[in-house]
């Protein structure tokens, strides 16, 4: 089959690779139908997330129709031809995380779970398509995909609604509305997103449903902020303006209630020396991750407020600031999402029309042309948000 595959730092190639094959006997096979390019993809290409070989297939975002299933496979949960979403975390459904819905915490999952444990202190669920540190599972920017725990993960889709519309139930939509959940909105509170990317727009999206006052969209890009600003929420640059000065005068001298990282470890400033200072360090491994979000977040919410971090840290950060986050009351929130937790619920706001999913979709390519889209995505070229991949 055809895949698109890691192939070096800033680099990935289409290839022929081999077929995947029944491994487990809760395995199915999925013929992929839509996959997508995630931000968090663009760590891996980087360079910033160790593990990484030549040949290890992308993707984590893929939906498509089942083909094969193993033997031990419900099939009161999972029969061939169903059409299905397949959430990036690989979970067993059996675990104390599991339990608990912790899903990307599965403690089953993850054959490399010792290489997790020394990075992490504790092992993590194995992910698709995300580097051996969460398993070496290939993943779903190819022609067909092997799905362990299969009547765990997917979700059926049993109505006729386009890909496009549902596909992103994989992974960014429930991701933004967890950065959303846990900030515990109430109805006069403003909440204020860093990154208006993918992850960011539908964490805005997600802060409104829930019911927040007004919802502030922080990035420099123009094109992010005025698809943001379309939907309805309050753009501000910060290469323009300085965001925490700008954030009081949004707030009445307080500060953002709420406060959502949707950037994670490649964040960058408004600030030429502050930007390299971080660059520099991240360069020589001083630090593993640019944390100016998370600190801007920390100094910008007002006392007693929440920041929930959905963007990607992996490693190490400098000039934390615990002051502030521990004499200012804040509460800090975080995890990789929990993806299988909220794909029924924002299915049927799908369905309902609460959430749309497809305004954020900007390219549409074939597979075969996966290393144009990382290109344009990565250089934020031809305004590009997002794009979707069909094998």
């Amino acid at each position: 089959m055809r895949a698109n595959t890691w192939a070096g730092r800033n680099k990935v190639e289409v290839r022929d690779v081999p077929d995947p094959t029944i491994l487990n006997k809760r395995d199915a096979i999925v013929r992929i139908t839509s996959t997508a390019i995630c931000g968090s993809d663009l760590h891996l290409v980087d360079g910033y997330v160790p593990t990484m070989q030549d040949g290890d297939v992308m993707g984590h975002e893929f939906m498509g129709e089942v083909v094969e299933v193993g033997p031990g496979v419900d099939p009161g949960r999972l029969r061939v031809g169903d059409r299905v979403v397949v959430p990036f975390p690989i979970a067993c459904g059996a675990c104390g995380a599991c339990a608990a819905e912790l899903y990307s915490c599965c403690e089953n999952t993850n054959p490399n779970a010792g290489i997790a444990e020394k990075m992490f202190g504790h092992p993590v669920a194995g992910i698709f398509g995300y580097s051996h540190l969460t398993g070496g599972f290939a993943g779903g920017q190819a022609q067909y995909a092997r799905v362990p725990f299969a009547d765990v993960g997917p979700l059926k889709i049993e109505s006729d609604v386009a890909d496009e519309q549902v596909l992103f139930l994989s992974d960014i939509l429930p991701t933004g509305y967890m950065g959303a959940e846990m900030c515990d909105i109430q109805p006069s509170d403003v909440v204020a997103v860093w990154g208006a990317g993918p992850v960011g727009q539908f964490a805005m999206d997600s802060a409104r449903v829930l019911g927040a006052a007004k919802v502030i969209a922080i990035d420099k890009e123009p094109y992010r902020l005025e698809m943001a600003e379309r939907a309805g929420h309050t753009p501000v640059n910060f290469e323009e303006v300085d965001v925490r000065s700008r954030l009081l005068e949004l707030t009445g001298g307080r500060g953002p209630d709420k406060c959502i990282d949707a950037v994670g470890l490649e964040a960058t400033h408004g600030s030429a020396h502050i930007a390299a200072y971080d660059q520099i360090k991240q360069a020589v491994r001083l630090e593993t991750d640019r944390p100016h979000v998370l600190r801007q977040a920390i100094m910008s919410c007002r006392s007693g407020g929440v920041v929930s971090v959905i963007g990607v840290y992996g490693g190490l950060v400098d000039k934390f600031p615990v002051g502030a986050w521990m004499n200012r009351s804040l509460t800090l929130r975080t995890g990789q999402c929990h993806v299988q937790r909220y794909m029924k619920p924002l299915l049927r706001r799908i369905e309902s029309g609460e959430l749309d999913p497809t305004r954020i979709i900007t390219h549409t390519l074939p597979l075969e042309e996966a290393e144009r889209g990382f290109e344009i995505f990565k250089n934020k070229q031809d305004n590009c948000e997002k794009v979707v991949l069909k094998p």
